[in-house]
């Protein structure tokens, strides 16, 4: 059960990440933020990001082996980075239409997914 809400925070933290990242180009995009001086866009993100590290830092305990959880260390970070890689790739396929996928980034991705495999080998 562990492990579930280890994965689960981690989706729902980089949601949070990948606003706050990259969100604010969506509000430029929008004619929202075009006047905002980069302190304010700095602010703006950190107070998202605040939300990401309320998830990844339970997360991470949760999960940790050392803490009883099902994942060491090398395995929460490749997870993480999945993880990363497919919140992001959904949101901007829904944010930024005009960002294509191409080959070579599905490659890459299925190279991700293969580290994951790696990681877990016994």
């Amino acid at each position: 059960m562990q492990g579930i809400w280890t994965i689960l925070m981690l989706i729902l933290s980089n949601v949070f990440m990948t606003f706050a990242w990259y969100g604010h180009l969506k509000l430029q995009e929008m004619k929202i933020s075009t006047g905002w001086p980069l302190i304010l866009i700095i602010l703006f993100s950190w107070g998202i990001a605040f939300f990401e590290y309320c998830l990844t830092v339970p997360a991470n305990r949760i999960g940790f082996a050392g803490n009883g959880g099902p994942f060491t260390l090398v395995q929460l970070k490749v997870i993480q980075e999945v993880i990363s890689l497919t919140v992001f790739t959904v949101i901007i396929s829904f944010l930024f239409q005009g960002q294509h996928l191409h080959w070579n980034h599905v490659a890459a991705f299925a190279c991700l997914v293969l580290a994951v495999f790696f990681a877990f080998l016994k």
